[in-house]
């Protein structure tokens, strides 16, 4: 082979080999060096936290394809304009999940829920978790059924995770007693469903904007839902064990590339997942490329699931704004589900002083 052809192909190989390493010092870079992660990211998806027993993880593309046309064909239909002259929903609801038993929430117009499953490195990915690798959700400890059933049997709704689930009435005594007692989302101090994290993850429901702002010292990590922020301490200690937090403590470093968030003294108030106060969460935050990070997450609390798990998506970079969420000054509904309850009361107080008078 002729020496200049030789050079010349050695030439190339060096180049090609190190396109990687050149490619990532493409990277946008904050004065400090490390990558900047600042922007605006848009975390709705379709896909799950959890998958079918059984299923895999990755999905076709043809197979992603028909799943997300389905979904956007649901979508359409439920976009569609209603009637004026229909008729009201039956009293008290029609027992669904759901707007307290559908009697009058928002229809999918008002909704954001996504309309495609999460890409990771290329693939469409069927679930959020991807260990263990059947992309379930490990068993609960015994101590955690325990304590499950006890709070059931108590119904104070102290936690978010209620939000999805409440039929309509709740059984238990007093449940509607005071502000202090409904959940806290309805009482517009929380996120619904871990949007804020940690971990933060897609409601399914709509405010699906984070903003991520940068600095040396601290990142803050601010959420559309309930406009949540959190304060991300770097290079620091965690906060002594006996100082609480609703969003934990959130300490963080930087391994490589990669923003890793450490977040402990959780407390009993948020539990997330039914989760304890020694909950500890480990985020990590990568720069995929200009438009796209990419979350990762570990969940481990002995007290309540067998083993750790983690789940990872991306979130991709969108132009979308942010708009202030102001829950508080419109939140009409707390003051009109404790005037409801005090009717409701009211009814059946007179329902058995006429029973009363009957039986005499």
């Amino acid at each position: 082979m002729p020496r200049g052809i030789a050079i010349g192909l050695i030439s190339a190989l060096l180049l090609w080999s190190v396109v990687p390493a050149t490619a990532q010092n493409r990277v946008k870079r904050m004065p400090d060096g490390h990558p900047d992660l600042q922007g605006t990211y848009d975390l709705a998806t379709i896909t799950p936290m959890e998958r079918s027993p059984g299923s895999k993880l990755v999905l076709t593309k043809e197979e992603a394809q028909k799943l997300e046309q389905q979904r956007a064909m649901i979508r359409s239909l439920g976009d569609a304009p209603l009637k004026g002259d229909r008729g009201a929903p039956p009293k008290g609801g029609d027992g669904s999940t759901g707007a307290a038993g559908n009697v009058g929430g928002y229809n999918t117009g008002w909704l954001d829920p996504g309309n495609a499953y999460t890409e990771v490195d290329g693939q469409k990915r069927a679930s959020l978790i991807v260990d263990p690798a059947d992309g379930r959700v490990p068993p609960v400890t015994e101590q955690a059924r325990e304590r499950m059933r006890a709070q059931a049997a108590r119904q104070r709704p102290t936690s978010d995770a209620q939000e999805s689930s409440d039929p309509g009435l709740e059984k238990a005594p007093g449940a509607y007693d005071d502000p202090e007692r409904r959940p806290l989302g309805e009482r517009c101090l929380l996120g619904f469903a871990s949007t804020s994290g940690p971990p933060a993850l897609p409601d399914y429901f709509y405010n699906n904007l984070h903003q991520i702002v940068q600095t040396p010292n601290s990142v803050m990590i601010l959420t559309e839902m309930v406009h949540d922020v959190r304060i991300v301490r770097m290079n620091a200690q965690h906060l002594p064990k006996n100082i609480r937090l609703w969003l934990g403590d959130s300490v963080g470093h930087w391994e490589g590339d990669t923003l890793v968030v450490d977040t402990t003294n959780f407390t009993d108030k948020t539990r997330f997942r039914g989760s304890t106060q020694d909950l500890h969460v480990v985020e990590r935050f990568t720069r995929v490329d200009d438009k796209t990070l990419l979350y990762r997450f570990t969940i481990d609390d002995p007290n309540t699931w067998t083993k750790p798990w983690t789940g990872e998506y991306s979130w991709p970079a969108t132009d979308g704004r942010i708009f202030e969420y102001a829950c508080h000054e419109g939140n009409y509904a707390m003051t009109d589900i404790l005037k409801g309850a005090r009717l409701r009361e009211k009814e059946q107080e007179a329902a058995r002083t006429s029973n009363a008078k009957t039986t005499k």
